[in-house]
């Protein structure tokens, strides 16, 4: 693992169809078997830079097809080239989950 991502998908839709495509969403990024973090406001996922990449570009164009006329996406990206070098999810949040 040489990269994290966490990436907030706000489809432009009404009401309880933001939470329907959001899910539709966080479904394909658990499909992807990478690990990943569900919250309240973002989904992390950990895995090689290039497949989070692609990732992060479906997320966009799963919201589009799910009847979203646009999607604005906030992402944060922690990326370090030696495969070690980024901290795991676990690392920065199990202890405040105990």
């Amino acid at each position: 693992m040489n990269a994290s991502v966490a990436i907030q998908v706000l489809p432009s839709v009404q009401g309880e169809e933001v939470i329907r495509i959001v899910d539709e969403v966080i479904a394909y990024i658990k499909s992807s078997g990478l690990n990943t973090y569900v919250g309240p406001f973002e989904t992390t996922i950990e895995g090689d830079y290039d497949q989070l990449m692609e990732i992060v570009k479906e997320c966009q164009l799963i919201c589009i097809r799910a009847g979203a006329p646009s999607v604005m996406s906030y992402v944060k990206i922690n990326y370090k080239p030696d495969r070690d070098g980024v901290w795991t999810i676990e690392k920065k949040v199990k202890k405040h989950h105990e």
